[in-house]
C-alpha cells in the first residue's frame, strides 16, 4: 500500500511517499480501515524533527488522526460493518502504524463513527476535539456564565474551542493577530476579539472584565503567552495550557490562587491508560451529535495530497494557519 514513512529524524524531506506492506486483522476485535484522509497536527512535525518515542523502530508511518471506511472486520467485532464511515485518533507514536497510509487496522475500541461531514473534514477534527474538550470541560472545569480567554482562536484547537465554550454557555473572548482571522472567529460566535498584535491585551482584559480578569484561560501558544496569561486570568481562577511550561515566574499566581492545569491528549495513548481513551472515544460521539446537529464546525485551511506530506508538515511547522491541514488519499 501507498504509505509516508519517517526514514530519521530531520526536516520535513526526511518524509518518503513510498511502498509498505498492507496490515491485515490479527485479532479478533480488530478492524480494518480504507484511510480516505488523515490530519496533520503539531505533534506530528515534532515527532518527525526529534524522532520522539522511535529511538528503535524506525522506519515509522506517522499521524494520529484518520477518517475512512471499514473494509473487513474481525470474528469478534460487534460494534462496526463493512462499508460504515469511522474516525479516530489513534497510532503514530512508537507502538501503532499512523494514518500517513492507505489502510490502518486498530481494535474497534479506539473506533468511533463519523459525522454526516466530508471525510477530510472528518479527518481534521479527533485530536483537536479531544484536546479543546479536555482543556475547557475536564481540566478547566468551565461553566455556564463564566468568562474564558481563548488563545489564538483562529487555530486548530482554538477554532473549534471557541465553538465547544459557545455551547456551554460562557463568554468568550479570543486572541488573534489579524483581520482575516478576527473575521473567522467571529463567525464562529466568539463575544470578543483582541488582535494581540494591534492591543495591549491585559489593558483590554481588564476593560472587558472590570478589572477582575477572566475565569479560565486556554494558552494553545505556551512560552511568554502563559506567563502573560497569569495577570489576566481573576483571583482563584484557572489556567490550563497545552504546552510545557519552563522557567515562569508563578509568584503572581499563586498570590491570585490559580489553578493551572495540563492538557496532553496524547498521554492515554502513549501510557496505554486505556479507561482514559475511552472516554476520549465518547467526546468524538458526542462531537458528532453536534456536528450533525449544525452546531459545531471544523474548519480545514489546506487540502493536500497524501504525497505532498512535507510541504504539509511545512504549513503546519509555521503555525499562522487557520483551521486545519489535511492529507487526502485516492
Amino acid at each position: 500500500m501507498k504509505a509516508v514513512i519517517m526514514t530519521k529524524a530531520g526536516s520535513p524531506d526526511v518524509l518518503e511517499y513510498t511502498e509498505i506492506a498492507e496490515p491485515g486483522i490479527t485479532q479478533l476485535t480488530q478492524v480494518k480501515v480504507k484511510i480516505h484522509a488523515a490530519g496533520v497536527n503539531p505533534i506530528d512535525t515534532k515527532v518527525r524533527r526529534m524522532a520522539m518515542f522511535y529511538p528503535d523502530k524506525l522506519p515509522a508511518v506517522l499521524g494520529c488522526d484518520l477518517a475512512g471506511e471499514v473494509v473487513a472486520v474481525g470474528a469478534g467485532v460487534t460494534k462496526f460493518n463493512i462499508g460504515d464511515k469511522v474516525w479516530a485518533c489513534n497510532g503514530g507514536l512508537g507502538d501503532d502504524q499512523g494514518c500517513y497510509a492507505e489502510f490502518s487496522v486498530l481494535d474497534q475500541r479506539w473506533l468511533s463513527l463519523m459525522p454526516d461531514t466530508s471525510f477530510t473534514t472528518a479527518a481534521a477534527a479527533p485530536l483537536v476535539l479531544i484536546t479543546a474538550w479536555g482543556a475547557l470541560l475536564d481540566r478547566g472545569r468551565l461553566q455556564a456564565g463564566e468568562t474564558v480567554l481563548i488563545h489564538a482562536g483562529a487555530g486548530g484547537v482554538g477554532h473549534v474551542a471557541i465553538q465547544l465554550a459557545k455551547i456551554k454557555g460562557a463568554r468568550v473572548i479570543t486572541t488573534v493577530s489579524s483581520t482575516e482571522k478576527a473575521e473567522l472567529v467571529k463567525s464562529l460566535g466568539v463575544d470578543e476579539v483582541i488582535l494581540y498584535k494591534q492591543e495591549n491585551v491585559l489593558e483590554r482584559i481588564n476593560k472587558l472584565t472590570e478589572g477582575q480578569g477572566v475565569d479560565l484561560v486556554l494558552d494553545t501558544v505556551g512560552g511568554d503567552v502563559f506567563a502573560q496569561s497569569i495577570p489576566l486570568t481573576a483571583h482563584f481562577g484557572r489556567i490550563v495550557t497545552l504546552l510545557a511550561v519552563d522557567q515562569v515566574e508563578l509568584s503572581e499566581a499563586r498570590v491570585r490562587n490559580l489553578s493551572i492545569s495540563f492538557e496532553l491528549m496524547l498521554t492515554p495513548l502513549l501510557r496505554h491508560l486505556d479507561k482514559v481513551r475511552d472516554q476520549h472515544v465518547v467526546i468524538l460521539k458526542q462531537c458528532a451529535d453536534l456536528i450533525d446537529a449544525g452546531e459545531l464546525q471544523v474548519c480545514v485551511e489546506q487540502i493536500m495530497p497524501l504525497a505532498e506530506v512535507a510541504q504539509a508538515h511545512s504549513e503546519v511547522e509555521e503555525g499562522h494557519g487557520t483551521g486545519k491541514v489535511v492529507l487526502e488519499l485516492v
